[in-house]
């Protein structure tokens, strides 16, 4: 499920109200990504862009003259990390570099490595890093709990968003709110604050107001459920967020609302890490680049030309670009 992570993954054994105290390690009314992986574990191409008008990202492009003035919001150098269990390596010196107002695009064939840089990024118990380091607006990213990273304005949206019943969107989104704004030095909204907050951010992610009063994910069909997962990131804010496949199981119309909603988040202070396997997203969203993850590295980076060449002459084909 989506998430400014923890802030996010409420769990109702963790619903208590504590004192606003940014430094808690048990958060108010939210849970962290540990317990949202043992909730998860509890419950048991054709393009079709020529359908669709263009949605053009309103970021300028890094080569516009103004590249020099954005500062780096993340800078990932030579990470490995590995399965903790098994202790198989999955990634085996990844460098990223992502610049404030920017858009990149992750892809590669399964078991690159694309969803474990996305899982190690926030912090996921599954895995462990082994070496390389990771900086986040400044800090060690790889110093702070899961929490502390969706704090900070690290924000998730998982392939697969799980249920969390006896939860409804309003009281869920409420909370977590609320958390931010506390770590952020900012009063606490009331309920009728916070409905004004978020009603105009549903018409942007096109859902209607009777979703707020069901439960979290309980029901939703895949497009529903990619559509709570931007609805989050609206209500939230998010520095960086980091989007695994939200393309997947989406039809046009969907796609085509999560993809609006998402350009109508951005500005030229945050930035968007999107995981895709297909070109079809990159034609809503426009990344300025494409990375080609292979075998636990980044192994090329380009602009939308690499995703062509990538969907006419598969992966091989990349290496003669």
């Amino acid at each position: 499920m989506a998430a400014l992570l923890p802030c996010t993954h409420y769990s109702p054994s963790k619903f208590t109200f504590l004192p606003s105290n940014s430094s808690v390690t048990t958060l108010p009314a939210v849970t962290s990504f540990r317990l949202l992986v043992n909730h998860r574990r509890r419950l048991s191409r054709n393009s079709i862009i020529a359908s669709v008008s263009t949605i053009d990202s309103p970021l300028p492009s890094s080569t516009d003259g103004l590249y020099e003035k954005k500062k780096p919001l993340l800078q990932v150098t030579d990470l490995t990390a590995e399965v903790a269990e098994s202790r198989q390596e999955i990634l085996k010196g990844v460098n990223l570099l992502v610049y404030e107002g920017e858009i990149h695009a992750i892809m590669g064939k399964n078991g690159s490595g694309k969803s474990t840089l996305s899982k190690v990024l926030v912090g996921h118990p599954d895995y462990e890093v082994t070496g390389g380091s990771v900086v986040f607006k400044g800090e060690n990213l790889l110093e702070m709990e899961p929490q502390e990273r969706s704090l900070a304005g690290l924000f998730m949206s998982f392939q697969s968003p799980v249920e969390i019943p006896g939860v409804n969107n309003i009281d869920f989104l409420h909370m977590a709110y609320n958390a931010r704004r506390r770590k952020l030095g900012e009063p606490e909204l009331g309920p009728i604050e916070f409905y004004a907050h978020i009603y105009p951010k549903l018409e942007l992610v096109n859902m209607k107001t009777d979703f707020l009063n069901r439960n979290v994910n309980e029901g939703f069909s895949g497009g529903e459920r990619k559509r709570n997962e931007i609805l989050q990131l609206a209500v939230l804010g998010a520095d960086l967020a980091i989007l695994d496949e939200i393309d997947s199981g989406l039809d046009v119309d969907a796609l085509r609302d999560v993809a609006k909603a998402v350009n109508g988040l951005l500005t030229p202070k945050n930035s968007v890490l999107m995981i895709t396997h297909y070109r079809r997203l990159l034609e809503f969203i426009k990344p300025t680049f494409i990375h080609i993850m292979d075998d636990g590295k980044i192994i090329k980076t380009g602009d939308i030309s690499i995703a062509q060449v990538l969907e006419e002459g598969g992966y091989k084909a990349i290496s003669d670009v």
